[in-house]
């Protein structure tokens, strides 16, 4: 429970539906308890765990405020800056649940004795004759199932997500019929540990290494120096340093940790049609014979877009119908039937062995 209004009608249909509640809030990291009140954009302050608090007085549910902030600094803040130093873009919300909600956090409900683990995530589970189906939220602006993609069958079966079958709308309605204090309280936004929004800064202040280097065009023409890969993701447009611009939009197309080179170019350079995925997970726990015609997402609020997935084993090759823009390492790509999400992975800039030769000649640069 992080003292916000989904999780609290969670907890509040699942009280209502004549379970024993236990309402657990994570300390994740030391939130600036004097500004991250009530109408900030971030979570994790004192006022937050007193919502979570005063949310289970009101469903007369147990509470506990259970200490992972050495986890979530492991997991979650040092990933998030290792990505870009490796000039990577990563996506926080997969690590956070991935390891600390669906791994750490399921390891305790089992010392607790809890049969279930809920949470506010807009998505469903659906349980298909003993096999488990993770299902988008019905809520297209509000669905999760993204983020989602790493559930395997022994979780799901150990999950509940009470809030998927409805709207943000229909979820306000029911805090203020169940008495809830955070009824009307304003979503979170941004990267939670983040309240300023300014990642660059926060990243600045805790890289470990440095990847200076040029910036250039495709064709070779030297633009520019820069000071550091970590300043920059695919698709990037503003911030560029380059002396007296360019006389047109141009954008970040390419990013080489090893040497430290940034390409740029115009918006046509940005799209591709093809992609390599590492680790991928299959919701069902086996990987598919041969290709899959897929919906794919590459980024949270993306579109889907038709493609064809290939498995390779950890990796699975992504062929696209059309074009997408902008492909960028480390985020996740999802791959949804319908409404069903079938898997995902990480995407990589590179092939596996192009990708290992590629990988080891940054960790070089890096020494």
């Amino acid at each position: 429970m992080s003292g916000g209004v989904d999780s609290s009608v969670a907890a509040a249909l699942l009280a209502e539906q004549g379970y024993e509640v236990i309402g657990v809030t994570m300390r994740l990291f030391d939130a600036p308890f004097d500004n991250a009140g009530r109408l900030s954009k971030s979570c994790c302050s004192l006022e937050d765990v007193e919502d979570a608090r005063a949310t289970c007085r009101v469903i007369g549910a147990k509470h506990y405020y259970l200490n992972f902030e050495e986890e979530f600094r492991e997991h979650v803040i040092d990933y998030f800056v290792g990505e870009y130093e490796k000039g990577r873009t990563p996506h926080p919300c997969l690590a956070c649940n991935d390891r600390l909600k669906f791994d750490f956090l399921m390891r305790r409900a089992e010392f607790m004795d809890a049969d279930i683990v809920a949470t506010g995530h807009y998505a469903r589970v659906q349980n298909s004759g003993g096999t488990y189906r993770l299902l988008s939220g019905i809520d297209p602006l509000k669905d999760q199932a993204y983020v989602l993609y790493t559930l395997t069958q022994d979780k799901l079966a150990k999950l509940a997500l009470p809030i998927g079958e409805y709207n943000k709308d229909e979820i306000r309605a029911m805090a203020t019929r169940f008495g809830l204090p955070v009824a009307d309280k304003p979503d979170s936004q941004d990267i939670c540990f983040i309240p300023t929004g300014n990642y660059k800064e926060f990243v600045e202040d805790r890289l470990k290494q440095r990847v200076p280097g040029i910036l250039r065009k495709s064709d070779g023409t030297v633009l520019g120096k820069h000071d550091g890969v970590h300043q920059f993701t695919i698709g990037q447009r503003k911030g560029l340093p380059i002396a007296g611009g360019t006389g047109r939009p141009i954008f970040v197309t390419h990013i080489n940790a090893a040497t430290g080179d940034i390409t740029v170019g115009d918006a046509t350079e940005l799209l591709k049609d093809e992609l390599w995925a590492s680790g991928v997970s299959w919701i069902s726990g086996s990987e598919p014979i041969g290709s899959v015609r897929v919906q794919a997402r590459i980024r949270y609020n993306g579109k889907n877009a038709s493609a064809t997935v290939t498995p390779h084993g950890e990796w699975a090759r992504l062929k696209f119908d059309e074009p997408v823009r902008a492909i960028t390492p480390g985020q996740a790509v999802v791959f949804f039937a319908g409404d069903e999400v079938l898997g995902g992975g990480l995407i990589e800039p590179a092939p596996p062995g192009e990708f290992a030769a590629t990988a080891l000649a940054s960790a070089d640069a890096s020494r």
